[in-house]
């Protein structure tokens, strides 16, 4: 298809609008098509319920779906089109077409002659991304997608089809399937046909007709999508074996806090259970993705169940996480015992988050899936974007208080233990906004999806920082026998003693005097302070009003 039909930042093939205006009544919408989706969970079953065709060019289309294929393993160039009744699936990838019913307007069916038995064509057109420039001509200057009677007379093309450019020496162009309306019958099937995919890429599927009397025409139907290892999108699939890699990483971590929490059972904090609940909630989330995954792949379906539940547990889990990194940042159990009055409000953030989350989790795997998604889910992603600001900021805003609460009480071990927390924090974040940019210059330079294969590390990418992050987290706080170097203290005087005591048990002396010493002999003294000390009075300024 010509450069010039499609803008390339355009996202779709045919369809070329690189604008859109959201508005709150676009936003109600998206949030009822979200509801509408609750109800199917369909996987590589592209569905369509009486979808209409939109009139571009002297075309009439409508977008059938669009995943990234591999190559079948093994290759016949003698058969282009199977059936499931006639050979296996094993090591096949292909495009089905079942139960695909074309309905015109019953002005279209009755203006044809019933004795006639070609009175409507509609073709369904597979193309790989990289092939569209085949799709579509010129004539006259101008860019047309359907054959007229002028290029027909060329030999180029047949008046009411689709303009291919086919090249007899590559087999693997683009596709396309005929089914015709016969009489005045308003309804037409697509016989069920099975297309052989023998070059990896990025497919779409268009239905399309160039006749303007069968303006109206809706489709209904299902095409079934599959890659030679099984159902799952092409840039889904290396997904599948990361999510077992990330079950494993998190069973590794939850093993060795295990250890340590029993091993220092008497000695935890309420931290530590926090902490335990966050590794609980991500060993649960990356088995659920991978259980979903691999039923996902085998039967082509996604259980809506399983995918609720790996959704809610992926949202729950990405808020915990940041609640406790933000609960950690306020010093909760090492500068203050609680949160106090501003609990309800990190509540607040948790909730609105979660909701949030939850709708963009459900939005990218609910209902059909495509390997490239549209424009409606920037609606939910910024949203979320903008509470991950908003946690970052009072994050480090917390941090900085916290930070200087330590220093005025002159604890070194806390300090250092947080300023270790800060750098861990700071880098993650100098690293999030560096792969954000790397996304917004990986879409900007992949409109069509191209990319396909590569895209599946840009959300293995949050996944892994997000682990590593609490591994971090994990190692700072790592239950032990002297919990109180990050406990919370009711003096500032504890601190110092904390300090004291660290320094003895590592066989430490100051001053030639062993600090064992220093601490009986403070031990020693009356409990009872004269009132002067309190003031700071020292000895010798009693010498002083004594002489007075």
């Amino acid at each position: 298809m010509p450069d010039k039909i499609c803008k390339p930042r355009c996202p779709d093939l045919i369809l070329c609008k690189c604008s859109i205006f959201i508005s709150p009544l676009t936003t109600l919408l998206i949030i009822l098509v979200l509801l509408g989706c609750l109800g199917q969970t369909l996987g590589s079953f592209h569905q369509y319920q009486n979808e209409t065709f939109t009139h571009r060019s002297n075309s009439f289309f409508f977008h059938g779906g669009s995943e990234g294929l591999f190559a079948s393993r093994s290759y016949d160039a003698n058969v282009d089109n199977l059936t499931s009744e006639d050979n296996p699936v094993n090591g096949k990838s292909f495009i089905r077409f079942e139960s695909i019913t074309f309905r015109r307007t019953k002005e279209s069916a009755e203006s044809k002659n019933e004795m006639q038995q070609r009175t409507g064509l509609v073709e369904a057109i597979i193309v790989d991304v990289r092939d569209r420039h085949k799709i579509g001509g010129t004539y006259l200057g101008s860019n047309v997608i359907c054959c007229n009677s002028n290029l027909s007379r060329e030999g180029s093309c047949k008046v009411g089809e689709v303009i291919i450019q086919e090249d007899p020496d590559e087999l693997n162009g683009p596709k396309r399937i005929q089914t015709f309306f016969e009489g005045q019958s308003e309804d037409a099937k697509m016989d069920l046909r099975t297309v052989e995919i023998n070059r990896t890429g990025m497919y779409y599927l268009y239905f399309m007709f160039c006749d303007p009397e069968l303006k109206g025409l809706l489709v209904s139907g299902t095409t079934l999508w599959r890659n030679p290892e099984g159902y799952l999108p092409g840039k889904m699939a290396p997904l599948m074996t990361f999510y077992g890699f990330m079950s494993l990483a998190y069973l590794v971590l939850g093993l060795f806090w295990f250890i340590q929490f029993v091993k220092h059972l008497k000695d935890v904090i309420q931290l530590h259970f926090h902490i335990t609940a966050v590794i609980a909630l991500g060993m649960c989330e990356m088995a659920l993705w991978y259980y979903e995954f691999t039923n996902f792949n085998v039967t082509g379906t996604r259980p809506f169940g399983i995918t609720i539940w790996s959704v809610t547990f992926s949202a729950v889990k990405k808020t915990v996480s940041r609640l406790l990194i933000l609960t950690v940042s306020m010093g909760y159990g090492v500068v203050r015992p609680t949160l106090g009055s501003i609990t309800p409000k990190i509540l607040l953030l948790g909730v609105v988050y979660f909701v949030a989350s939850e709708a963009l989790e459900l939005f990218e795997h609910l209902g059909n899936v495509n390997d490239f998604s549209g424009k409606a889910r920037l609606l939910l992603v910024l949203p979320v974007a903008l509470l991950d600001t908003c946690f970052i900021l009072w994050i480090f805003s917390s941090l900085s208080k916290t930070l200087e609460k330590l220093q005025s009480r002159r604890s070194v071990v806390k300090l250092e233990l947080y300023r270790k927390f800060t750098n861990c924090l700071a880098v993650s974040v100098l690293l999030s906004i560096a792969w954000i940019g790397y996304e917004l210059y990986y879409n900007a330079n992949d409109p069509l999806g191209e990319l396909w294969r590569s895209a599946w590390i840009i959300p293995a990418f949050w996944i892994l920082l997000a682990y590593l992050l609490l591994v971090v987290v994990c190692i700072l706080w790592a239950p032990s026998s002297n919990p109180t170097r990050y406990a919370y203290s009711d003096e500032a005087g504890d601190d110092l003693e904390e300090e004291s005591v660290l320094v003895t048990s590592s066989g430490v002396k100051m001053g030639g005097t062993d600090i064992n010493t220093k601490l009986e002999r403070k031990e020693r003294k009356p409990s009872v302070v004269p009132e002067h000390h309190v003031f700071g009075l020292g000895g010798e300024d009693m010498m002083e009003d004594k002489r007075a």
